[in-house]
């Protein structure tokens, strides 16, 4: 089942680029489930290369976002993970040849084990590019958190999506928006549409249902004082102003440094 034409369209496009994706069938069933390109209803056009770690993952077209972590790292969310995708780093807009771009097809994908697609519980995955991307003004690394996020916390959402509420839009150029960090006990009771919303998952965006802005592309980062706190996990009826889901990165961080290290 698919929400959305275009969304249909780019997963027709991913599955008909890949031959050989035995180890990821599973997510496949799930992935249009999950997958829902949108973004910034209430936000803006991010001022160019002022996120210069935003990755955009592609498999015939844009599927997901990433963050780049180490010059030849990337760190998603599970549903995005597939055997090769093309990296492309330093990109503001779609339709623009801006000169910033660099791509780099993936040459190892690491998906956690515990990845659950029925309830998105550790939802990540780490992708080594087949080489190191070169590091400019345009292509930047993100740090890893050295503390999880505390409620209220400021953070900045990046993406490309549906930039209106209808879903009538989707803007080539990256669109950015600010997100407070939500408090773990008003997360729980917000998100009921989950199964579960566990420590491994952390809430930002409104809670008081005026306007919020749906999330970024799948695997998308969400950025607290310049640290990768959160990727993009799932949508849940954002529009009607509850937060957007992501996966605590906080969680990870020796997980991601052992596959890091051993790879």
């Amino acid at each position: 089942m698919c929400f959305d034409a275009s969304v249909c369209f780019q997963l027709e496009l991913f599955l008909c680029n890949f031959f050989d994706l035995t180890d990821f069938w599973p997510l496949l069933f799930s992935f249009s489930l999950y997958v829902i390109l949108v973004v910034a209803t209430g936000g803006y056009e991010c001022p160019m290369h002022s996120v210069p770690y935003q990755v955009s993952l592609r498999a015939g077209g844009h599927y997901c976002s990433g963050s780049l972590i180490s010059s030849q790292w990337v760190l998603s969310a599970g549903q995005c993970a597939t055997s090769w995708p093309k990296v492309c780093l330093g990109e503001h807009s779609f339709d623009v040849d801006e000169g910033t771009e660099e791509c780099i097809y993936s040459e190892k994908t690491f998906l956690h084990p515990d990845f659950n697609i029925d309830t998105m519980d550790n939802s990540i995955v780490l992708f080594k590019l087949s080489r190191p991307a070169t590091l400019n003004s345009y292509v930047k690394t993100v740090s890893l958190p050295s503390l999880c996020p505390v409620a209220n916390e400021d953070c900045m959402q990046s993406g490309w999506g549906k930039a209106l509420s209808n879903g009538t839009y989707y803007p080539s150029n990256l669109q950015c928006r600010r997100q407070p960090i939500v408090d773990d006990a008003i997360c729980r009771n917000l998100i009921t549409t989950v199964p579960e919303v566990t420590e491994n998952m952390v809430c930002a965006g409104s809670v008081h249902g005026d306007g919020n802005d749906c999330p970024a592309d799948a695997g998308g980062p969400l950025v607290c004082n310049n640290e990768l706190q959160g990727v993009v996990s799932i949508s849940v009826d954002c529009l009607n102003g509850n937060p957007t889901l992501y996966t605590r990165v906080c969680r990870y961080v020796s997980w991601i440094s052992s596959i890091m290290s051993s790879n």
